[in-house]
């Protein structure tokens, strides 16, 4: 967030405030002013407006999205879950709450159903690099190294400057064997800000030797 946009919000939250006490029944205003509150660090206020948003309309799934995506990073995933499956009731195709799902379910541990939304995810839209990544992640927990490198290629793909993506690949080539390419995808990483796991660092050196 640049300094310019941190100086600007105060004004921008003013304004927002003002139009949804004009106009108590504005689903855009309270939704605008909950991500804004969002990105000014006032979690709680946003949690109040998205709620209000959902509150005047029901089948609003991009604000159902967005409330759970705040209580998934308070660590309130039964939350998160609800508001996401809600999402997908009111629009079926929607891949964003699918995507959200598959972490979601990723978090709880629940592989198969998480591997089922990311799934369902990239049906609706191919191109969601994160999905890919953290489909790399899951693939890899389940011990499909195939499937899960054919992911971390395709994440790369997508998000070519991606410091996660890089070292989901390094990871994924060291189950496939291909050590010395796992090193260049894995110092690439660091290059680009990744703090990477100095254990695996060390394994990935063994193998080469």
């Amino acid at each position: 967030m640049t300094e310019q946009l941190l100086e600007d919000l105060p004004k921008v939250i003013a304004e927002l405030e003002k139009k949804c006490r004009e106009n108590p029944k504005s689903v855009s205003a309270f939704h605008h002013l909950g991500l804004v509150y969002m990105k000014a660090g006032r979690t709680e206020e946003a949690i109040s407006s998205l709620e209000r948003a959902v509150e005047i309309d029901p089948l609003n799934g991009d604000a159902m999205i967005n409330l759970g995506a705040i209580y998934f990073g308070l660590g309130k995933l039964d939350k998160a879950l609800a508001l996401n499956e809600k999402a997908i009731s009111v629009h079926p195709e929607g891949a964003q709450a699918y995507a959200n799902l598959g972490l979601i379910r990723q978090q709880r541990n629940e592989l198969d159903k998480a591997l089922e939304a990311y799934e369902k995810a990239l049906q609706y839209n191919p191109r969601l690099a994160t999905v890919w990544m953290n489909l790399t992640s899951l693939l890899t927990m389940k011990g499909e190294d195939e499937r899960a490198l054919a992911a971390a290629r395709k994440g790369l793909e997508l998000e070519p400057d991606s410091a996660l993506a890089h070292n989901n690949l390094a990871v994924a080539l060291y189950f496939s064997g291909e050590y010395a390419t796992a090193m260049k995808h894995l110092d690439k990483a660091k290059e680009l800000g990744y703090s990477v796991d100095p254990n695996f660092v060390a394994r990935l050196r063994e193998k080469i030797n």
